[in-house]
């Protein structure tokens, strides 16, 4: 694969970083995010529509847009491993338990809603489906898909009643007294909400990341991503699909979610976007696509892919910003910002980081965190050098 085509690869994932930076930051800054009820304190109209914004265009679709393209990278490491003549298994095993104590920590001690350590339980089944004839890996993509949306229903079904109640407030309070608190008062929180939090995500979100892993695998080898050409035929109905089906999927999600935050519908509206948010994830990647392909699409591969090589970096480094502004690492801010400027904060952070990316890709390799999965990956030390040659990706 050639180097500008691994650029745009880079671009995307990039792109990704935002979308998840943008869903990410209403964990630290709003209290009541996923609580099942609005935040009393901004409920305005200019508030509503910053929240109903969000939710239309970002939450649910990211992760599984990072998910893609984590099982695309898979099988780039797979041609790396044979490339270097060495045993892809216990390599992408070994990059697995690294994930997973990565992910650990960092949703222990910075964001109890990490994703990493839930890419690295699941490594080892997309591991079993390497190999795999591609229509296998597709009909159990799609079969996940629709588990998910099940699971869902049946949580529908199991957990609501005539007789339910209004939601528990009892984790609002204690994320606004920790998030107030002392840095010590911060992490105890964090740590006691990582393993419900992380049990919720295996289920809620896990088949259907597992789903874009395997689409993700046979793109790459069909090289859907190499060039727009590639997937010519396939750009104008994913664009269509993605305007009528995945976009009006979304636009019940986030009507529920400003509207019916804590009841079935939102539920309901949950399992739609299971079925609906990778067709609106698949029209995102056509569509820059198609910017990369234009006349500005040089500038844009060339902003974004810095931040798409150093993704594990920079998806930490997201945390450890947003802790030191929001929680009592930092500066307290939860529940002290109206919706228009925590996500006018977005860009903002975004900008800084695709700055420093480009500026440290100027002196080293690596970001810290990818020479250390690569260094566990590889098992061997590697050089951090600006212009030392990187093992085959």
């Amino acid at each position: 694969m050639n180097q500008y085509r691994l650029l745009q690869i880079d671009a995307l994932r990039g792109f990704a970083l935002f979308g998840i930076l943008a869903v990410n930051i209403w964990a630290f800054a709003d209290p009541y995010f996923a609580s099942g009820v609005t935040n009393p304190r901004y409920a305005g109209a200019l508030d509503m529509a910053v929240r109903f914004v969000v939710a239309l265009l970002f939450e649910a679709k990211f992760y599984l847009l990072f998910s893609f393209l984590f099982g695309y990278s898979f099988m780039l490491q797979a041609w790396a491993a044979d490339r270097a003549g060495a045993a892809f298994r216990p390599r992408m095993l070994r990059r697995t338990a690294g994930l997973v104590v990565l992910g650990v920590l960092h949703g222990c001690f910075l964001f109890y809603g990490d994703i990493l350590h839930l890419y690295g339980l699941l490594c080892p089944l997309l591991l079993a489906w390497h190999g795999r004839r591609w229509r296998t890996a597709e009909s159990a993509a799609l079969l996940l898909m629709l588990a998910s949306f099940m699971l869902v229903v049946l949580g529908v079904v199991l957990l609501f009643s005539p007789e339910a109640g209004p939601p528990e407030l009892k984790s609002v309070f204690a994320r606004v007294a920790a998030f107030h608190g002392d840095a010590r008062d911060t992490r105890e929180f964090i740590t006691n909400e990582f393993p419900s939090t992380s049990a919720f995500l295996m289920f809620g979100q896990g088949p259907s990341a597992l789903a874009m892993f395997l689409l993700g695998l046979g793109a790459a080898r069909a090289n859907l991503l190499g060039s727009v050409e590639a997937i010519e035929q396939l750009v104008r109905p994913i664009l269509r699909l993605g305007a009528v089906f995945g976009l009006g999927g979304a636009l019940l999600y986030a009507a529920a979610a400003e509207f019916a935050p804590g009841g079935v519908l939102m539920i309901f509206a949950t399992a739609v976007s299971y079925l609906t948010a990778p067709v609106l994830s698949a029209a995102y990647v056509v569509a820059l696509m198609l910017l990369f392909r234009s006349r500005y699409g040089a500038r844009v591969i060339a902003a974004l892919a810095p931040m798409g090589k150093l993704a594990l970096s920079n998806y930490l480094l997201q945390s450890v910003a947003l802790a030191l502004l929001f929680t009592g690492y930092g500066l307290r801010l939860c529940d002290e910002l109206p919706p228009i400027a925590v996500l006018a904060l977005v860009p903002a952070i975004f900008l800084a980081q695709m700055a420093l990316s480009a500026w440290w890709l100027k002196h080293h390799t690596y970001g810290p965190a990818e020479w250390l999965l690569r260094a566990v990956t590889n098992w061997q030390w590697l050089p951090q050098e600006a212009g030392a040659q990187p093992p085959s990706r």
